[in-house]
């Protein structure tokens, strides 16, 4: 083969993102996130791709938010437009699967391909500053009183602070299907709610609530951990005498029948990407915990989600 030809053929094969990572200098990959801007789906997303092209790894990044149904709606617009792309990368996490098990949406997340778990994080909840409550325990007073005046709000049916809310009712004593939950398409929209009354009780990742916390404007009353998170003085459910502890994952995954090439190319990529200052200076300003998985290992992980997840929130009257 002429060398000109050579040349171009490689040309074409990197644009297509057939090479392995090694053959590549940087790609120009896209991200869908199935979530509106402002959520944590959305900071995963950009920080994930700032850290890319820290490691010099990802030449540019394409953002596309499609919010809506736990990330379903994101999840079946992927599928269909990155097969085959090894280019393409998708933000997912515990909230999709517990969409998949509620919302039995008609694409399936085995249909792309798992790349890597990224971080972990638990759910904070809490109150707008003037609201009359003050504590967990008000908000349980209140919900055993009268379940539906106690509207929670948070991300899609399914998500972590649904399935949280859904096992404290159980633990006190109240049927979980009278909570009144109220589903947000973006962190945006959930945090414009608690702001303005809207809602009872929010609840989402600590790093999405941070700044409204420290300013004083939201007021934290729980977090789902199994103890009080580094540097946050925030008590427990468990410590406030309610058994519910759940934490909240999140990953990406790659398009549908990619070849085990790209896969280990993309995976390569995100693993260099967690290494670099971009990425460790955004653990830090979100209080993420890395937990980095890859491979059968990442594969084994979601597949063991999906059993307790379901399995959680059939106990919670949710399934």
């Amino acid at each position: 083969m002429r060398r000109d030809m050579f040349l171009r053929s490689l040309a074409a094969l990197a644009a297509a993102g057939a090479l392995p990572l090694t053959a590549r200098a940087s790609a120009n990959l896209k991200m869908m996130i199935p979530a509106n801007p402002g959520g944590g789906w959305d900071g995963t997303g950009r920080a994930l791709g700032k850290a890319l092209q820290d490691a010099g790894v990802a030449s540019s990044i394409s953002y596309d938010n499609k919010g809506g149904a736990a990330g379903a709606i994101g999840l079946a617009q992927f599928v269909n437009a990155a097969k085959g792309d090894g280019n393409a990368l998708m933000v997912m996490g515990a909230v999709m699967l517990g969409g998949i098990i509620t919302g039995k949406p008609p694409v399936s997340l085995s249909q792309a391909t798992p790349i890597a778990r990224l971080t972990s994080e638990y759910n904070v909840f809490v109150l707008p500053a003037n609201s009359p409550l003050k504590t967990m325990k008000d908000v349980v007073d209140q919900l055993k009183k009268d379940p539906g005046s106690v509207k929670w709000g948070g991300g899609s049916r399914g998500s972590t602070e649904h399935i949280a809310a859904a096992m404290l009712a159980r633990e006190v004593g109240v049927d979980a299907a009278k909570i009144n939950y109220v589903a947000f398409r973006g962190g945006g929209e959930a945090v414009a709610a608690i702001l303005g009354g809207n809602v009872t009780v929010g609840g989402s990742g600590y790093s999405e609530f941070q700044q409204y916390i420290d300013s004083g404007k939201m007021k934290a009353i729980a977090v789902t951990s199994s103890a009080r998170l580094k540097g946050i003085n925030v008590p427990t459910m468990k410590e406030q005498g309610y058994n519910v502890e759940i934490g909240n994952w999140r990953g990406v995954y790659g398009g549908p029948g990619i070849t085990a090439e790209q896969r280990k190319a993309l995976t390569d990529m995100i693993v260099k990407a967690m290494k670099t200052k971009a990425w460790a200076e955004a653990l830090e300003k979100n209080n993420w915990t890395p937990a980095v998985l890859t491979g059968k290992e990442f594969d084994d992980f979601v597949d063991r989600e999906f059993a307790s997840l379901r399995a959680t929130m059939v106990k919670a009257g949710m399934v």
